[in-house]
């Protein structure tokens, strides 16, 4: 009973733990034009864009799954149904139960992108 309950704790904080973890490596470029942050695209302002896709599978596949079905964490098929942009925003940024805190780790733009995407799944 104790080695189940232990293998059990053990699979949990080794699933929170993996939660936000990016694994991407850096790409690099022969083209000077090209940008070398991969969750990012060019506007035609010149500044980047984050790629909200890119985003979420740099940091959040392993709590909400490939398809957002929800795995560790909360299922965010229809999240924008249920939450705004806003709310979104704000819980990449502070984090919430057991999600962490992305703040630092994301840029504003990308947070805003990840939370407009999110916020159209309704």
């Amino acid at each position: 009973m104790k080695k189940t309950l232990l293998v059990l704790t053990l699979l949990l904080a080794g699933s929170l733990a993996a939660c936000g973890k990016s694994q991407t490596t850096p790409q690099t470029s022969t083209n000077p034009s090209a940008s070398t942050s991969p969750a990012a695209t060019q506007s035609s302002g010149g500044a980047t864009k984050a790629d909200a896709q890119t985003v979420f599978k740099a940091n959040c596949v392993s709590c909400h799954g490939v398809n957002l079905e929800g795995a560790v964490g909360p299922n965010l098929q229809k999240v924008g149904s249920k939450l705004s942009k806003d709310q979104v925003s704000t819980t990449i940024t502070n984090g919430k139960g057991a999600m962490p805190s992305f703040k630092g780790k994301l840029s504003d733009d990308e947070v805003s992108s990840l939370a407009t995407w999110l916020a159209d799944k309704k």
